[in-house]
């Protein structure tokens, strides 16, 4: 069976079963704000964008694995950014 992928779409699209696992381990406790597209977008940026042939099974382990206090921190940063009101001189 092959699994590559050919988009980044297509991986994202099989990883939403664990990525919908996140999510609802961050309403249980109490964070609504917390989105798929987030997990997804820090483990992307921080993890695997230096790691060279990851396998799909290493994806979900980071998935279902990571502290949650890391994305709610990469989350309210964003958050901030969004917030921030231009400086005009």
């Amino acid at each position: 069976m092959d699994l590559g992928f050919s988009s980044e779409k297509e991986l994202y699209d099989r990883l939403i079963p664990a990525l919908k696992t996140k999510e609802n381990e961050f309403k249980r406790n109490g964070i609504t704000y917390v989105h798929m597209e987030d997990i997804w977008n820090y483990l992307k940026i921080t993890r695997w964008s230096k790691c060279r042939d990851l396998l799909l099974y290493q994806m979900v382990d980071d998935i279902l694995n990571i502290e949650l206090y890391k994305i709610d921190d990469y989350v309210k940063i964003l958050l901030s950014k969004k917030h921030q009101k231009p400086i005009i001189d």
